[in-house]
Protein backbone atom coordinates (compact mmCIF):
# COMPACT_ATOMS: atom_id res chain seq x y z
CA UNK A 1 0.00 0.00 0.00
CA UNK A 2 1.26 3.34 -1.13
CA UNK A 3 2.39 5.99 1.58
CA UNK A 4 -0.64 8.76 2.00
CA UNK A 5 1.06 12.13 0.77
CA UNK A 6 1.63 14.94 3.53
CA UNK A 7 2.10 18.43 2.53
CA UNK A 8 4.32 20.42 4.82
CA UNK A 9 3.83 24.15 4.77
CA UNK A 10 6.99 26.24 4.76
CA UNK A 11 8.78 29.46 4.48
CA UNK A 12 11.35 31.62 2.44
CA UNK A 13 14.70 32.38 4.08
CA UNK A 14 18.42 32.90 3.56
CA UNK A 15 20.18 29.59 3.86
CA UNK A 16 23.78 28.63 3.24
CA UNK A 17 25.25 25.40 1.45
CA UNK A 18 29.27 25.77 0.73
CA UNK A 19 29.70 29.00 -0.04
CA UNK A 20 26.51 29.99 -1.34
CA UNK A 21 23.90 32.27 0.57
CA UNK A 22 20.41 31.99 -1.33
CA UNK A 23 17.19 32.38 -0.45
CA UNK A 24 15.70 29.05 0.07
CA UNK A 25 12.57 27.04 0.87
CA UNK A 26 13.16 25.98 4.41
CA UNK A 27 10.94 23.36 6.74
CA UNK A 28 12.65 21.86 9.91
CA UNK A 29 13.49 17.94 9.49
CA UNK A 30 11.32 17.56 12.46
CA UNK A 31 7.61 17.72 10.54
CA UNK A 32 9.44 15.01 7.53
CA UNK A 33 10.99 13.08 9.88
CA UNK A 34 7.46 12.83 11.83
CA UNK A 35 5.53 11.74 9.10
CA UNK A 36 8.01 9.59 7.94
CA UNK A 37 7.94 8.00 11.12
CA UNK A 38 4.42 7.74 11.11
CA UNK A 39 4.35 5.83 7.76
CA UNK A 40 3.42 9.17 5.67
CA UNK A 41 5.63 10.69 2.63
CA UNK A 42 5.91 14.51 3.46
CA UNK A 43 5.53 16.74 0.49
CA UNK A 44 6.99 20.58 1.16
CA UNK A 45 4.62 23.30 0.04
CA UNK A 46 6.64 26.56 -0.83
CA UNK A 47 4.27 29.76 -0.08
CA UNK A 48 4.25 30.87 -3.76
CA UNK A 49 1.23 30.90 -6.25
CA UNK A 50 -2.00 30.36 -5.03
CA UNK A 51 -3.38 28.99 -8.48
CA UNK A 52 -1.16 26.16 -7.28
CA UNK A 53 -3.53 25.66 -4.15
CA UNK A 54 -6.07 23.59 -6.14
CA UNK A 55 -3.67 20.85 -7.52
CA UNK A 56 -2.06 20.46 -4.28
CA UNK A 57 -5.42 19.90 -2.41
CA UNK A 58 -6.13 17.22 -5.05
CA UNK A 59 -2.92 15.36 -4.65
CA UNK A 60 -2.73 15.49 -0.93
CA UNK A 61 -4.04 13.16 1.63
CA UNK A 62 -2.92 15.33 4.41
CA UNK A 63 -1.73 18.59 6.05
CA UNK A 64 0.27 19.83 8.56
CA UNK A 65 0.02 23.68 8.99
CA UNK A 66 3.75 24.21 10.63
CA UNK A 67 4.84 26.62 12.76
CA UNK A 68 6.83 29.84 12.39
CA UNK A 69 6.58 33.79 12.68
CA UNK A 70 3.21 35.24 14.33
CA UNK A 71 0.26 36.03 11.93
CA UNK A 72 0.10 39.28 10.99
CA UNK A 73 -2.85 41.02 12.57
CA UNK A 74 -4.41 42.66 9.53
CA UNK A 75 -5.34 38.96 8.54
CA UNK A 76 -8.05 39.66 11.09
CA UNK A 77 -8.60 43.31 11.34
CA UNK A 78 -5.85 44.20 14.26
CA UNK A 79 -3.22 46.58 14.33
CA UNK A 80 0.28 44.96 14.14
CA UNK A 81 1.85 45.24 17.96
CA UNK A 82 5.61 46.39 17.42
CA UNK A 83 6.90 43.79 19.93
CA UNK A 84 5.87 40.86 18.01
CA UNK A 85 8.19 39.73 15.22
CA UNK A 86 7.72 40.86 11.80
CA UNK A 87 5.47 38.78 9.72
CA UNK A 88 5.42 37.43 6.20
CA UNK A 89 2.02 38.12 4.71
CA UNK A 90 2.71 36.22 1.72
CA UNK A 91 2.65 33.32 3.11
CA UNK A 92 -0.18 34.11 5.58
CA UNK A 93 -2.22 34.60 2.61
CA UNK A 94 -1.12 31.27 1.33
CA UNK A 95 -2.14 29.21 4.09
CA UNK A 96 -5.00 30.72 5.37
CA UNK A 97 -6.16 29.81 2.02
CA UNK A 98 -4.31 26.87 1.73
CA UNK A 99 -6.37 25.82 4.96
CA UNK A 100 -9.85 26.46 3.89
CA UNK A 101 -9.69 25.07 0.31
CA UNK A 102 -8.21 21.62 2.65
CA UNK A 103 -10.99 21.64 5.00
CA UNK A 104 -13.61 22.53 2.13
CA UNK A 105 -12.35 19.17 0.27
CA UNK A 106 -12.59 17.21 3.96
CA UNK A 107 -8.43 16.47 4.28
CA UNK A 108 -6.99 15.81 7.46
CA UNK A 109 -5.20 18.71 8.92
CA UNK A 110 -2.77 19.08 12.06
CA UNK A 111 -1.81 23.04 13.01
CA UNK A 112 1.61 23.18 14.78
CA UNK A 113 1.62 26.73 16.94
CA UNK A 114 1.45 28.93 14.25
CA UNK A 115 -0.38 26.48 12.41
CA UNK A 116 -2.87 26.57 14.76
CA UNK A 117 -3.73 30.60 14.70
CA UNK A 118 -3.81 30.04 10.86
CA UNK A 119 -6.49 27.70 11.12
CA UNK A 120 -8.15 29.66 13.69
CA UNK A 121 -7.92 32.69 11.43
CA UNK A 122 -8.66 30.77 8.35
CA UNK A 123 -12.09 30.19 9.71
CA UNK A 124 -12.53 33.74 10.79
CA UNK A 125 -11.33 33.69 14.31
CA UNK A 126 -8.82 36.18 16.08
CA UNK A 127 -5.56 36.04 18.07
CA UNK A 128 -4.59 37.70 21.47
CA UNK A 129 -1.81 40.81 20.06
CA UNK A 130 0.33 39.86 22.79
CA UNK A 131 -0.39 37.20 25.10
CA UNK A 132 1.92 38.75 28.15
CA UNK A 133 -0.10 41.36 28.30
CA UNK A 134 -3.38 39.74 28.65
CA UNK A 135 -2.78 37.11 30.95
CA UNK A 136 -0.37 39.12 33.05
CA UNK A 137 3.00 36.47 32.96
CA UNK A 138 5.58 35.83 31.15
CA UNK A 139 4.94 31.75 31.23
CA UNK A 140 3.74 31.62 27.72
CA UNK A 141 6.41 33.41 26.46
CA UNK A 142 9.09 31.33 28.04
CA UNK A 143 10.49 27.43 27.47
CA UNK A 144 9.48 26.41 30.50
CA UNK A 145 7.39 23.06 30.88
CA UNK A 146 4.06 23.26 31.72
CA UNK A 147 1.07 20.81 31.97
CA UNK A 148 -2.25 21.54 30.29
CA UNK A 149 -5.54 19.68 30.28
CA UNK A 150 -6.88 17.89 27.57
CA UNK A 151 -10.53 16.79 26.94
CA UNK A 152 -11.00 13.23 26.92
CA UNK A 153 -13.73 13.02 24.18
CA UNK A 154 -11.27 15.07 22.24
CA UNK A 155 -9.23 13.39 19.03
CA UNK A 156 -6.53 15.57 20.83
CA UNK A 157 -7.34 13.59 23.88
CA UNK A 158 -7.88 10.18 22.58
CA UNK A 159 -4.33 10.49 20.97
CA UNK A 160 -2.27 11.86 23.75
CA UNK A 161 -4.27 11.21 27.02
CA UNK A 162 -6.25 14.06 30.16
CA UNK A 163 -2.75 15.84 30.45
CA UNK A 164 0.47 16.54 28.81
CA UNK A 165 3.47 18.66 29.84
CA UNK A 166 4.79 20.90 26.53
CA UNK A 167 7.15 23.38 26.38
CA UNK A 168 6.48 25.99 23.16
CA UNK A 169 6.84 29.72 23.66
CA UNK A 170 4.69 31.95 22.02
CA UNK A 171 3.86 35.36 22.10
CA UNK A 172 -0.45 34.97 20.80
CA UNK A 173 -2.79 33.25 21.35
CA UNK A 174 -6.45 32.19 20.31
CA UNK A 175 -8.99 34.92 20.85
CA UNK A 176 -12.39 34.80 19.83
CA UNK A 177 -12.74 30.85 18.15
CA UNK A 178 -13.54 30.22 14.32
CA UNK A 179 -16.73 29.00 13.31
CA UNK A 180 -16.96 25.72 14.01
CA UNK A 181 -13.89 25.42 16.33
CA UNK A 182 -14.02 23.64 19.76
CA UNK A 183 -11.48 24.30 22.18
CA UNK A 184 -10.14 21.05 23.80
CA UNK A 185 -6.93 21.67 25.56
CA UNK A 186 -6.04 24.35 28.15
CA UNK A 187 -3.22 25.79 30.42
CA UNK A 188 -3.98 26.79 34.09
CA UNK A 189 -4.69 30.37 33.37
CA UNK A 190 -7.10 28.95 30.77
CA UNK A 191 -5.25 30.09 27.56
CA UNK A 192 -6.53 27.48 24.37
CA UNK A 193 -3.80 25.08 23.68
CA UNK A 194 -5.46 22.86 21.37
CA UNK A 195 -8.62 23.15 19.15
CA UNK A 196 -10.89 20.57 16.64
CA UNK A 197 -13.21 21.42 13.78
CA UNK A 198 -16.36 19.90 14.93
CA UNK A 199 -17.94 17.53 12.19
CA UNK A 200 -14.53 16.98 9.97
CA UNK A 201 -12.71 13.79 10.66
CA UNK A 202 -9.40 15.07 11.64
CA UNK A 203 -8.83 18.89 12.02
CA UNK A 204 -6.73 19.81 14.99
CA UNK A 205 -4.71 22.37 16.16
CA UNK A 206 -2.15 22.67 18.52
CA UNK A 207 -0.08 25.04 20.36
CA UNK A 208 2.88 22.87 20.72
CA UNK A 209 5.35 21.26 18.56
CA UNK A 210 4.14 17.00 18.38
CA UNK A 211 6.64 16.43 16.02
CA UNK A 212 9.43 17.28 18.31
CA UNK A 213 11.01 14.79 20.51
CA UNK A 214 9.62 11.33 21.20
CA UNK A 215 5.72 11.25 21.06
CA UNK A 216 4.81 11.13 17.55
CA UNK A 217 1.19 9.91 18.80
CA UNK A 218 -0.72 13.31 17.71
CA UNK A 219 1.25 12.92 14.04
CA UNK A 220 0.58 8.99 14.16
CA UNK A 221 -3.48 10.47 14.01
CA UNK A 222 -2.71 12.59 11.26
CA UNK A 223 -1.52 10.11 9.65
CA UNK A 224 -3.68 7.52 10.51
CA UNK A 225 -6.83 10.01 9.28
CA UNK A 226 -5.29 10.09 6.08
CA UNK A 227 -5.14 6.42 5.04
CA UNK A 228 -8.18 6.64 2.85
Amino acid sequence: MSRPLIGITTYFDAARWGTWVREAVLSPPAYAKAVDKAGGAAVLIPPLAMGAIDGYIRGLSGLILAGGVEVDPGAYGEERDERVEEPQPQRDRFEITLARAAIQAGLPVLGVARGMHVLNVALGGTLIPWLPEAVHHERHAASTPHVIQISVSSKVGKAVGDRIEVATPHHQGLKRLGEGLLAVAWADDQIVEAVELQGHRFCVGVQWHPERGNDNRLVDALVEAAIP
